[in-house]
């Protein structure tokens, strides 16, 4: 499950010196770059590792919003030997949002989040020359979805997790938390959610996240996507200073407030229902902030060249995170050998 977070903090110097080592790469075709990148008129952060640069790219687009995925480096190390990963922190995310301020950052919505990704991706189409494989996880699904269908020329394979469908999720979302909480003997859980069900159509950004966070403790059979999986990863990131773990919560807080409308009312079946790329999603058996049963039902419905619904054993929110090892595999034995085919059929 990771390391605990109060050891986490507690041993947060030593253990950042020890997965700074444990992260450098030293192959001899590896690529291990951190900077700055115009995109859409502003300087935004991303990071490129890997240990040979000619394998294929898995870019990841964040959730959140505004949640920066480059503190889960030393989690998914291991996936550097197959994969060029690209993390980026988005606009209004993370060191990006420390670097452009509010100000800086502008009006924030995902055609905006959706047009710098796809700057992004051609970017990386020509530094790196390697297929692109796209993976959306949470709010990033929605991002990742939009790039996908608006420039399937860029992308060898689409991978969501943690996938977003459409408002009505949010049903399931509440019943399964409702459910976990009785079982728990939760009255005070349970009284909460139904009060905060109850003002479904008025919610504030504040009582939304109250909400979730009922949901990410109703299940203790599962990972604690906070308290187990993202807290630790700050606060052993070797890249993330405390300034920089501040700032991260000042760009979800930011994030949060402006996306909150489109986040709450995206309705993905609305792009349309077929994709010209292979799409696959990777979903937590037990996942209620994005519900499984929604998640597979998009699945059900959509149409592409080739696609796959894989669940990930004993898993919530934040599967890839959660479960690194059965994510790595199913990337290995269902996305990379497809991805590698395809590019020796266009040779």
């Amino acid at each position: 499950m990771g390391i605990n977070m109060f050891t986490a903090l507690l041993t947060r110097k030593s253990t950042q010196q020890k997965l700074a080592k444990a992260l450098l790469i030293t192959t001899t075709n590896g690529i291990d770059e951190k900077r700055f990148i115009k995109v859409g008129g502003i300087d935004q952060w991303i990071t490129i590792r890997g240990e040979d640069r000619h394998n294929p790219v898995l870019f990841f687009i964040h959730g959140g919003p505004a949640s920066p995925y480059s503190i889960f480096a030393s989690l998914l190390h291991p996936w550097e030997k197959y994969f060029t990963l690209v993390q980026w922190d988005q606009r209004g995310a993370g060191k990006t949002f420390r670097t452009n301020g509010k100000a800086g950052t502008g009006t924030l919505t995902f055609e905006r989040l959706v047009q710098d990704g796809i700057e992004i991706a051609e970017f990386l189409r020509n530094y790196l020359g390697q297929p692109i494989i796209l993976v959306g996880s949470s709010v990033g699904s929605i991002t990742g979805t939009m790039m996908v269908k608006r420039r399937p020329d860029l992308f060898a394979a689409y991978v969501g997790t943690d996938q977003n469908s459409s408002p009505d999720a949010s049903e399931l979302s509440y019943q399964q938390t409702r459910e976990w909480l009785r079982a728990l003997g939760n009255t005070k859980g349970v009284k909460a959610v139904e009060q905060l069900r109850e003002r479904s159509d008025r919610l504030t950004p504040k009582e939304f996240t109250k909400l979730h966070q009922w949901t990410i403790k109703a299940n203790p059979a599962i990972p604690n996507m906070i308290m187990d999986i993202m807290l630790p990863a700050m606060l052993t990131s070797p890249d993330h200073t405390f300034s920089d773990l501040m700032n991260i919560f000042k760009g979800m807080n930011f994030s949060t407030d402006q996306l909150f409308h489109e986040l709450l009312t995206a309705d993905l079946r609305k792009l349309g229902m077929r994709f010209e790329v292979p799409f696959f999603i990777f979903q937590g058996d037990t996942d209620a902030i994005t519900p499984t049963a929604s998640a597979k039902a998009y699945f059900d419905e959509l149409e592409a060249p080739y696609k796959e619904f894989v669940l990930i054993k004993q898993a919530g929110h934040l599967a890839a995170f959660a479960r690194p090892e059965q994510f790595l595999d199913e990337l290995l034995q269902r996305v990379r050998p497809l991805v590698l085919n395809l590019i020796i059929s266009e040779k």
